[in-house]
């Protein structure tokens, strides 16, 4: 086994991940860009953050947690004014009860989006106090769904797609380690940077692993129109270099990717991690070709093509 150059190194300190949580026995980083830390300590009040959960959740859950909040205000309220005696709307006094809390319930949707249409009022004072309550919640709740709509739109959001995958194949006379990456969104990306650290497991460190910067061949691109395959050469400054699979697989590996772009419409940087694991890298392959023709002659990729691979013959 050759000895491994000293190439730049990371502390877990300097990376900002400390010695601790570098000592853990699983990955640092999860696919998605989630680091895998569990915070303790906080009360359930203090760690929520609703505002931050109501922004980056999915467009389907943020529209389905919308709506189920907008029915439970107007079950509640509908719960009130049924509460409030057979009298309290007019309109509804000798109504059977599951009519007079469909009436309730459609009373308070009227209330709720000051629709009003005058077929159901509020006939005593603890109905008229609920709706004055109901009046000021249903303004406010549209200013908040107003806000959160917009703030939605308008935060940059990086799509930035990443191979499943990542390869180990031959490269101008040795050996690469790739992985590739392109634009998912319909925004223009300019000065897109990456960052690659490789994890391995090392005794003689106190936090059980070692952290080496690797050098790519390119870190930088102006502008990103197409796909980019970011390649780190393995030669002599390379922590990979001399190490066979399994060798290297036996040090449990771990590449942390950090990219960051400016997303010319917000003209705001974006940000994106991902991670890569030994079970994903493939020996002796490498990126299948993901460019298409087209009618015109213009350039095109096919993104459903982006983890695709290929054995090397």
């Amino acid at each position: 086994m050759l000895k491994r150059p000293e190439a730049k190194r990371l502390g877990a300190e300097e990376y900002g991940i400390g010695d601790r949580a570098a000592s853990s026995k699983g990955r640092l980083l999860n696919p998605d860009g989630s680091f895998n830390v569990k915070r303790r300590g906080l009360s359930w009040v203090r760690s929520l953050n609703l505002y931050h959960a109501l922004t980056t959740m999915s467009t389907a859950r943020f529209c389905l947690s919308a709506v189920a909040a907008y029915l439970a205000v107007n079950g509640l309220f509908a719960v009130g004014y049924l509460l409030c005696g057979r009298a309290a709307i007019a309109g509804l006094e000798t109504a059977p009860f599951w009519e007079r809390l469909a009436g309730c319930f459609f009373f308070s949707v009227e209330t709720f989006s000051t629709i009003g249409y005058g077929s159901l009022s509020p006939a005593n004072r603890a109905a008229h106090v609920l709706v004055v309550l109901q009046a000021m919640i249903g303004l406010a709740s549209t200013a908040l769904a107003t806000g959160l709509v917009f703030a939605r739109f308008s935060r940059p959001q990086a799509k930035l797609l990443c191979s499943k995958t990542s390869v180990v194949c031959p490269h101008q006379g040795g050996q690469a380690w790739m992985f590739r990456m392109a634009n998912g969104g319909r925004s223009q990306l300019m000065d897109v940077e990456a960052k690659v650290v490789l994890a391995t497991r090392d005794p003689s460190s106190p936090s059980g692993r070692r952290f080496d910067v690797l050098e790519l061949e390119r870190s930088r691109i102006m502008m990103f129109p197409l796909h980019w395959v970011v390649v780190h050469p393995i030669d002599e400054q390379s922590p990979m270099f001399g190490l066979t699979r399994e060798e290297f697989e036996a040090s449990a590996p771990e590449f942390l990717i950090l990219t960051s772009a400016v997303d010319e419409t917000f003209a705001d940087s974006v940000y994106a991690r991902t991670s890569y694991s030994a079970e994903q890298i493939e020996w002796n392959a490498r990126f299948s070709d993901i460019y298409s023709p087209t009618d015109d002659g213009s350039v095109a990729i096919d993104l459903s093509r982006l983890d695709e691979t290929e054995p090397v013959r």
